[in-house]
């Protein structure tokens, strides 16, 4: 099967992360098993997903990983014109379906050439690591990075195939998504001296988290690889209060800090949970049961540094032409190899531009350029 046929299988398993990907999973094992190779499940607590390894050549140290995510985003509210979940070629040069750019496009690159990778005297091992719930805080990778590293010997690199148009990247983002719950005391709004407002209080918090980003430019904290330059922070959703004429009694607001990998993320986060706490003491002198409580709502996805990758990059470029390095803004599943001691970088078929969109799709020549990819990365090893 071609990489685009091994796509419109894929592609047809709607695995988006609020639902099981074993469908996907029992499919590419069974392709496994055609070829006779080597696989392992990693499930989920539940059993409802499950992470997939799987080893092509030699049980020895050395060798790439090859990891990509079987989960996609959601499509309710989006205008497709297609069926989301059916592979679709328009005759336009590009293959239409969500998923296809992130990141079922490189995965079906890699199963693709598995019939010829199992036919060559491979020196050291290719491993293929299909990951669940990457799009909801990159949970699943961590269970399977540690299997790996616990019951086989230790791969010499890592590249994670999200979609970057198949130019190295070294560099990403860390990520982590918080919740901020602000509770006051309600009273009637003629009567402002005697409530807390927990909405205008959350206000001037939201404010506060749009400022810090002004001050880490101020300070210099930047870093000119990535299209935003800065550690960013952002409140996406928000919501509280009861009726127009009622102090709000809770309001609660969800956020997000990305930071640059020479930033830390707890930093960031002293610097906004000091002023919740200055708000918060103000706040109890009229109200002294009020508070205002941040949570994670994930463990944080840590950043990719350009860091003892040199090996991988020089493979990369060696087999796409000396294409130049480069970062990027999204979180991956590359800095949780990276903590680990992997040497790590991003490259895969399709554009990021792509991803999560309507009318999702890839490029064919990316996929073309993908394939291509890993027939020189067989043959390489």
């Amino acid at each position: 099967m071609t990489a685009a046929e091994i796509l419109d299988r894929l592609v047809g398993f709607a695995t988006v992360s609020r639902d099981s990907n074993l469908a996907l999973i029992e499919w590419v094992e069974g392709w496994l098993d055609d070829h006779g190779v080597a696989h392992w499940r990693v499930e989920s607590d539940d059993g409802r997903k499950a992470n997939l390894l799987a080893r092509i050549g030699p049980a020895v140290a050395g060798g790439v990983v090859l990891s990509g995510h079987t989960d996609v985003v959601p499509v309710d509210g989006q205008p497709w014109s297609t069926d989301p979940f059916t592979l679709v070629d328009k005759g336009d040069g590009r293959l239409y379906g969500r998923g296809t750019c992130d990141m079922k496009g490189f995965i079906a690159c890699a199963l693709a050439e598995v019939p010829r990778w199992v036919d060559q005297a491979l020196a050291t091992p290719l491993w293929l690591a299909f990951s669940y719930d990457e799009e909801v805080g990159c949970i699943g990778a961590p269970r399977m990075i540690e299997r790996l590293l616990a019951d086989h010997p230790r791969p010499a690199a890592v590249i994670v195939g999200e979609p970057t148009m198949m130019h190295p990247v070294v560099a990403h983002k860390g990520a982590t998504n918080l919740c901020t719950t602000v509770t006051g005391r309600a009273a009637h709004s003629s009567q402002v001296s005697q409530g807390v407002s927990a909405i205008h209080v959350a206000a001037r918090l939201v404010t506060r988290i749009e400022d810090v980003m002004a001050e880490l430019k101020a300070e210099g904290r930047v870093d000119e690889a990535f299209n935003v330059v800065h550690s960013s922070l952002h409140v996406g959703k928000i919501q509280g209060g009861t009726a127009i004429n009622i102090m709000a009694r809770e309001c609660s607001f969800e956020w997000e800090i990305r930071h640059l990998p020479s930033d830390r993320f707890e930093e960031l986060l002293a610097r906004v949970n000091d002023t919740a706490a200055e708000l918060e003491a103000e706040m109890r002198k009229r109200a002294p049961d009020a508070a205002i409580v941040t949570e994670a709502l994930n463990t944080t996805v840590p950043a990719l540094a350009d860091d003892n990758n040199a090996e991988v990059l020089e493979l990369c470029r060696d087999l796409l032409d000396e294409r130049p390095a480069g970062a990027v803004a999204y979180a991956t599943e590359a800095g949780q190899f990276q903590r680990e001691g992997l040497p790590t970088v991003i490259c895969g078929p399709g554009s990021i531009g792509q991803a999560h969109q309507p009318d999702e799709y890839i490029d064919i020549e990316q996929l073309e350029a993908g394939a291509a990819f890993m027939a020189a990365l067989g043959k390489r090893l």
